[in-house]
């Protein structure tokens, strides 16, 4: 069965068409009025006479052309001296404008133009031979085309040519005989340069929103690095702390078996701290669990500590890197969140120099202080060998500088790093030994920027 084609009617057509043209018609109108906001030409500029560039320019033009348009006035179309002083100011000056407010310039220019079109319709000029627009006057409407088109939106701008294209039709209704049109040349030159100038600037607003992506991006992952060096460090801590809740379940189940004539409050008591342990155990696998929600497997060998740093040492020398370690024969009791922290800043430090200083000699020093503090500095020397080391087997467990600072500041220590003048690096760590370790008045300041490239 065929169905039935329903053709609109041509009233209803030629509404609708009324309708979108008088809301395109509206918004060239609100584009004509409404100027962009936005800084004057070249103001982010960084040189001030780059900055000023833009006025020079267009106090050149006015220099220029004011003379020659009211020389060509007079002398040409034989128009009035002051009124063709007054239609030369009006047609000129305002290009200064056009520096910081385009679109303003361009309403005062375009109708001086016009009113100065229709002043030659009276002039009796023997050189008077183009029409409408005399020859400055193309020359100054090519120079404000390129404002507009390096700031106005691409709306005005089509508003712009338009109206310009709009206003030579009807003034060469009027072109008195003899009289050569150039209404045409002046409405091809602006349409070349408004494409072009808005294509340049639609280019640098694309670049320099490229750039403002960029650094919110740079912004994300120095974050995103943060949280994920952070969570390594906590599955690696829960080792740690796990461990001391286990002691303290034996313990506290094992106390009436080790404790003779016990008494039965005493009991009870152990009692309800060996469940607390289990449960704070329990609760603890659970966050390790959120901890590995990506789906990474947790590490099978147990936790390094400061007696593998010999072991560490001797690989980074497999690696091509001279290093020597001056390592405390008694280290005392070091706390196992120290001990780990201490063995990943060396590990993590020696990889950098791989990396970044392959051949340099490098010095690793660990030694504690009698007021509390755990001392440990990784000093090297500036490359012997260019390139990077990263394929030599550097091998590191984090990210850099922002993995020993969270480490540090972990354990309620204080960090320095930086460049040596000989071109080397140091890192320099102090952590606490007790719980309640003694003021250290050259504690190094964790100054570094967050900024600063992981090394």
């Amino acid at each position: 069965m065929a169905t039935e084609q329903r053709h609109e009617p041509p009233i209803r057509r030629l509404g609708r068409f009324s309708a979108r043209s008088r809301e395109l018609f509206q918004g060239l109108g609100a584009a004509l009025t409404t100027p962009t906001p936005g800084a004057p030409l070249l103001a982010e500029a960084s040189s001030r006479w780059v900055r000023l560039l833009p006025y020079v320019v267009a106090l050149a033009f006015v220099a220029s052309l004011l003379p020659s348009t009211v020389t060509v006035l007079i002398n040409d179309y034989g128009v009035n001296g002051a009124l063709a002083g007054a239609i030369a100011t009006a047609q000129t000056v305002p290009l200064l404008l056009a520096v910081s407010r385009p679109l303003q310039a361009w309403w005062v220019i375009f109708t001086a133009d016009v009113l100065g079109a229709l002043a030659l319709l009276g002039s009796d000029g023997v050189h008077a031979d183009l029409w409408p627009w005399t020859p400055p006057v193309v020359i100054g409407y090519c120079a404000l085309m390129v404002a507009l088109g390096l700031r106005e939106s691409r709306r005005a701008l089509f508003g712009v040519w338009l109206a310009t294209g709009t206003a030579g039709y009807v003034l060469e209704a009027f072109r008195p005989d003899g009289d050569t049109s150039v209404h045409t040349l002046l409405l091809v030159l602006s349409g070349v340069l408004l494409l072009l100038t808005s294509a340049v600037r639609a280019r640098g607003d694309a670049q320099r929103r490229l750039v403002e992506q960029e650094s919110i991006n740079e912004a994300e992952r120095s974050r995103r690095t943060l949280l994920e060096e952070r969570a390594r460090i906590a599955r690696e801590l829960h080792d740690v702390v796990a461990h001391h809740m286990s002691v303290i379940t034996v313990q506290a189940d094992s106390a009436p078996y080790r404790i003779p004539d016990l008494p039965d409050a005493a009991r009870e008591e152990f009692t309800s701290i060996a469940t607390s342990a289990r449960e704070s155990l329990a609760e603890m696998r659970r966050l390790l669990s959120v901890l590995r929600s990506d789906g990474s497997e947790g590490e099978r060998a147990p936790q390094p500590g400061l007696d593998r740093v010999q072991q560490l040492v001797e690989a980074t020398v497999r690696a091509g890197v001279p290093a020597e370690l001056s390592l405390a024969a008694d280290l005392g009791d070091v706390p196992q969140a120290v001990d780990l922290s201490a063995y990943r800043i060396v590990q993590e430090a020696l990889a950098n120099v791989v990396r970044h200083a392959p051949g340099a000699a490098t010095r690793v020093s660990v030694r504690p202080s009698d007021d509390g503090w755990l001392t440990v500095l990784v000093v090297n020397g500036p490359g012997a060998e260019a390139g990077s080391g990263v394929e030599r087997g550097a091998t590191g467990t984090g990210h850099g500088l922002v993995g020993m600072r969270e480490r540090v500041r972990l354990t309620g220590g204080s960090l320095d790093t930086g460049p040596l003048p000989d071109g080397g690096f140091r890192v320099a760590a102090r952590l606490p030994l007790t719980a309640d370790p003694a003021p250290d008045p050259a504690a190094y300041p964790d100054s570094e920027p967050d900024s600063e490239p992981a090394r």
